[in-house]
């Protein structure tokens, strides 16, 4: 293996799939969108990664009015704590359930498998690209599970004649198709564990930077990039720039969220590091003239090795910093792994 060290003045962090790995909970959000627009989840949730809700949501509805945008958004991310959430309130309602059909019958109650549901063609348990920092397994892919899912929540017999039945037969059939599709997406968003965790390796490198020496530019808002913060331990530093920050022009791609958090630090971006694992984001960090570090903690290698990172590695855990010098004048020493 080999490695290369150099130094920096400061750090930029993303956040969601650099700090965090929230991408079941946001998979969730985005696919509720694209079924509520009667959209394949698969291509939405593939199209909104890395980039602000406030574009995504002006590109997918643009009936939301300009003065009506900052409730949406908020609206959005809030969906997000509550599909990263629901996981919890589910197995605690199963628990207490469970526990009141014991002491009232004397016999336990089995318990199910949180991937139980629409599991007809068992792709519930497919791995895709995110994984799991505890256990280092793939993590499931919502999209694919959310297709299966809503396939299977349709009767097999939903392929109508219009021959055999009036048209209002037929539109009953489609109401109960709807009542079905819904009925699933409930059962499915709570039954899957879209729990927030940090990623591997985040906690030691932001125990090695001296406070004041580093930022986090996100393309989540407010709401969501704090509340995800602070579910896995993760205090948001003083500069934190969001993507409902007013003083953005523009998000990722674009270099604004990192020139932006690099001024606020007092720091020139050419002399800072940002840790990115989106193309848009990594972009976004070379376009600023930062030294990128690319993680692959929610894209394959292949994806992100043409987007101009300077080192690419499989997690934090690769990378090591100290400090050098004292005051003004101290330096980051970061080695790579690779």
């Amino acid at each position: 293996m080999q490695s290369t060290t150099f130094r920096a003045d400061a750090v930029l962090f993303d956040m969601d799939g650099t700090l965090t790995d929230s991408i079941a909970a946001v998979e969730a959000a985005w696919g509720a969108v694209a079924i509520d627009l009667g959209l394949d989840p698969e291509t939405v949730i593939a199209a909104t990664h890395g980039k602000r809700a406030i574009d995504n949501l002006s590109f997918y509805r643009p009936e939301i009015k300009p003065h009506e945008m900052d409730a949406a958004v908020e609206a959005f991310e809030r969906s997000i704590l509550d599909f990263a959430d629901s996981f919890k309130k589910f197995t605690e309602r199963r628990a207490s359930c469970s526990e009141s059909s014991e002491s009232g019958s004397g016999e336990s109650t089995p318990a199910l498998s949180p991937t139980s549901a629409f599991s007809r063609s068992g792709s519930l348990s497919t791995p895709t690209s995110p994984t799991d920092p505890t256990t280092g397994a793939r993590r499931p892919s919502f999209a694919t599970r959310l297709s299966d899912m809503l396939a299977s929540a349709l009767p097999e017999d939903s392929v109508l004649s219009v021959f055999d039945e009036s048209t209002d037969d037929k539109l009953a059939d489609e109401k109960r198709a709807d009542a079905d599709i819904e009925a699933a997406w409930e059962t499915e968003a709570d039954a899957v564990d879209h729990s927030i965790r940090i990623l591997p390796g985040v906690k030691d490198m932001i125990e090695c930077i001296p406070d004041g020496r580093y930022a986090i530019a996100t393309s989540g808002a407010r709401t969501y990039a704090y509340g995800a913060m602070t579910r896995v331990g993760i205090t948001p530093p003083p500069v934190t720039i969001t993507a409902d920050d007013k003083r953005l022009k523009a998000g990722k791609p674009a270099p604004d969220p990192f020139l932006l958090a690099a001024s606020c630090l007092g720091f020139d971006a050419k002399r800072c590091v940002v840790f990115e694992d989106s193309p848009s984001g990594i972009r976004a960090g070379v376009a600023s003239g930062a030294t990128v570090i690319a993680v692959c903690t929610s894209h394959e290698r292949s994806k992100i090795e043409g987007c101009g990172a300077h080192f690419i590695v499989e997690d934090m855990r690769r990378v090591r910093c100290r400090t050098e010098g004292e005051g003004a004048g101290m330096q980051l020493v970061f080695t790579v792994e690779f």
